[in-house]
């Protein structure tokens, strides 16, 4: 007999597949057991369509009677785009409910939980609570801030070099790690630059995956509006681009970028340039759940000094380059003492390829 540990892992396994097709919802797997074996499966596929635990039931069928429900997020109570998800666990006869997490939402926050204990359903709260906390981190920092969560990916070598003096980066890392880069791409909802880097490698910043993938909005931090007009990123047929600049910025310009259909969004500015603050609550005004940085130096400090980086996912290199003219993933101003590093707590490390990738979070926000 597999213990509630085991199935909740399945759950969370399936709610994984979807990471980055729900947004702005949460990814979300549910199982169905009854006497050992399981008899019903479902996933939250995409914002507006079923709940994970209405295909379970659907699959279940009259042998969700007497069983025992696995959900990795508390099913929810509120009318939605969807019906509340706590009736039809009510009505399916279920005798037991085991949720890894409470919904972090305002609209159900516990509701969903508390209607299925007072139906007599026994209900138990926290079964691989962490793991469930951390697959739904996009969508819990979401409901906490309603802002966007900004990933900052940066590619350096063994001695922290982002690039050559004269800006030469490609590749620092092998194929087996660029194309994870992509995989992460594929489940994000945006992608930010600079205007020095579109200046620098005039990159695509598509999705490439053998099965197409999906291509975030293209963003990029241009105060001058110094995009050329025959970049890549304004060929807007594969994905969005968004220019972020400022007021007053050459009207001729704006025109002609607007025309091959560009959007730019006016940001205020500041003394060290745009107002990033400013920017990440538009964003998220306009649906945009997370950020995935591939900034240079500069755009990289620019997030770290505003305290806006949420995660980090930095790719190692086996490689040294030297120099002291060698560009650095965070640039910016100098610091005095090793008091003013910015404290990161390790999560993953993994080996893709000859290169490793390191996961790792803020202290301060963990």
């Amino acid at each position: 007999m597999k213990t509630d540990q085991e199935y909740m892992q399945l759950a969370l396994d399936l709610a994984s597949t979807a990471k980055g097709k729900t947004n702005p919802n949460p990814v979300v797997g549910a199982v169905i057991v009854k006497d050992g074996v399981i008899v019903g499966t479902g996933i939250h596929r995409k914002a507006g369509e079923p709940h994970a635990e209405v295909h379970a039931f659907k699959m279940a069928g009259d042998y969700a009677r007497g069983a025992t429900l696995y959900v990795t997020l508390e099913p929810c109570s509120h009318f939605g785009k969807t019906p509340p998800c706590a009736n039809l666990v009510k009505e399916s006869e279920v005798s037991r409910v085991v949720v890894a997490t409470q919904d972090p939402n305002p609209s159900v926050a516990g509701r969903g939980i508390g209607l299925l204990r007072e139906a007599g359903i026994e209900v138990e709260v926290g079964v691989l609570e962490k793991e469930a906390l951390l697959l739904n981190e996009r969508f819990i920092h979401n409901m906490k801030t309603k802002r966007p969560f900004v990933i900052s990916k940066v590619a350096m070598t063994l001695d922290g070099k982002l690039a050559t003096h004269a800006g030469h980066s490609q590749w620092i890392t092998g194929e087996e790690a660029r194309f994870s880069v992509h995989q992460l791409r594929n489940e994000v909802d945006s992608i930010l630059v600079g205007i020095g880097t579109v200046i620098a490698d005039d990159p695509s910043l598509t999705t490439r995956l053998p099965e197409g993938g999906k291509s975030p909005i293209r963003i990029i931090l241009d105060s001058q509006l110094r995009t050329p007009l025959e970049a890549k990123v304004t060929d807007c047929k594969e994905a969005k681009t968004w220019i972020v600049t400022a007021e007053g910025t050459d009207a001729e310009k704006r025109a002609a970028l607007i025309g091959k259909g560009v959007e730019l969004i006016d940001v205020p500015l500041t003394e060290t340039g745009l107002n990033l603050e400013f920017l990440l609550n538009e964003l998220y005004r306009r649906g945009v759940t997370d950020v995935l940085v591939e900034g240079g130096g500069e755009i990289n400090a620019s997030f770290l000094r505003a305290g806006l980086i949420d995660k980090y996912i930095v790719y190692v290199a086996p490689k040294v380059l030297a120099g002291k003219h060698s560009l650095t993933p965070f640039s910016g101003l100098d610091a005095e003492t090793m008091d003013e590093a910015i404290d990161l707590s390790f999560h993953q490390i993994d080996k893709i390829g000859d290169d490793l990738c390191i996961t790792a979070y803020p202290t301060c926000k963990r």
